[in-house]
């Protein structure tokens, strides 16, 4: 019996002086070999992390935009100035009549969340979310544009005024704004390069966005009347189609939109194309 232990730890040092390394999860106690009880807490966490890693989702909430907000003019003043959405009086309207403070002019959008879905690995990606967007038209001081709607007889008749525009000349306004609100689903293409070495990833997407006007108001502000929101249908689109774009390296990144629609109705009416520029935050 003596012999046979012997021999054991013969043959064990022998192995050990072969180079042959022992299992690290083993500890040795004179010629007797224990093995070590695995740590599941150390599974757990490896298999949530690859678990995680394939996620073909990512998602980012209350992502907020700040910009400016603008249109592109196309009106037939020779047209608009005959129907019945602007009233000019002795005066015509012009194209200068709707000039914006462009720094006054803002865009500001929330999104409650904007989420990923990965196509091809993590460098192409369908890009969707949910938000509001609010646009603020802001004219200059020597703009004297009122949006009224509708409550004003026609002439001779019981029969309502649609909504339209007037001239209001008998007051001076230092604060004069058109505010156009949307509830509003976006929906891109994410392009992504995968970061190396380091360096920020670049991301290029682009789309359209649906959007539904649940609000609108033309807020005023003059010594004659004080401040002034006044809130009802000025015969702008209920729904908004736009073009959208993102252009980001790391955490920088812009955005814009442009709508090929006018933001008003009436195809006499005003023929305003908004578009919007600024900075994502938060994406």
């Amino acid at each position: 019996m003596v012999l046979a232990l012997v021999c054991f730890g013969l043959l064990a040092n022998a192995q050990d002086d072969n180079g042959k390394k022992e299992n690290p999860d083993t500890l040795r106690v004179g010629n007797i070999i224990i093995i070590k009880k695995s740590n599941p807490s150390k599974v757990n966490v490896t298999q949530k992390s690859e678990k995680k890693s394939k996620s073909k989702i990512s998602t980012n909430w209350l992502v907020v935009d700040l910009g400016f907000s603008n249109f592109a003019d196309h009106t037939n003043y020779a047209v608009a100035n005959g129907g019945s959405y602007l009233q000019p009086g002795s005066t015509a309207f012009t194209k200068s009549d709707f000039n914006l403070r462009d720094g006054k002019s803002i865009n500001v959008n929330i999104w409650l969340f904007m989420q990923q879905l990965y196509i091809i690995k993590k460098n192409v990606g369908l890009k969707y979310g949910l938000g509001v967007e609010l646009n603020n038209y802001r004219f200059k001081k020597s703009s004297l544009l009122s949006f009224k709607e509708d409550g004003i007889p026609y002439a001779g008749t019981t029969q309502l005024n649609d909504p339209f525009v007037f001239r209001d000349t008998v007051v001076g306004f230092s604060k004069n704004k058109l505010a156009l609100d949307y509830i509003t689903v976006p929906m891109m293409l994410n392009f992504q390069t995968t970061p190396r070495h380091g360096k920020p990833k670049f991301n290029v997407a682009f789309g359209v966005s649906a959007g539904y006007l649940y609000s609108q108001r033309n807020k005023q502000v003059s010594a004659e009347r004080g401040k002034k929101k006044n809130r009802g249908d000025y015969d702008a689109e209920k729904f908004k189609l736009s073009y959208v774009a993102e252009l980001g390296l790391g955490y920088v990144k812009l955005y814009g939109s442009y709508s090929p629609n006018s933001m008003f109705e009436s195809s006499t009416h005003l023929k305003f194309n908004p578009y919007t520029l600024g900075i994502r935050i938060g994406n």
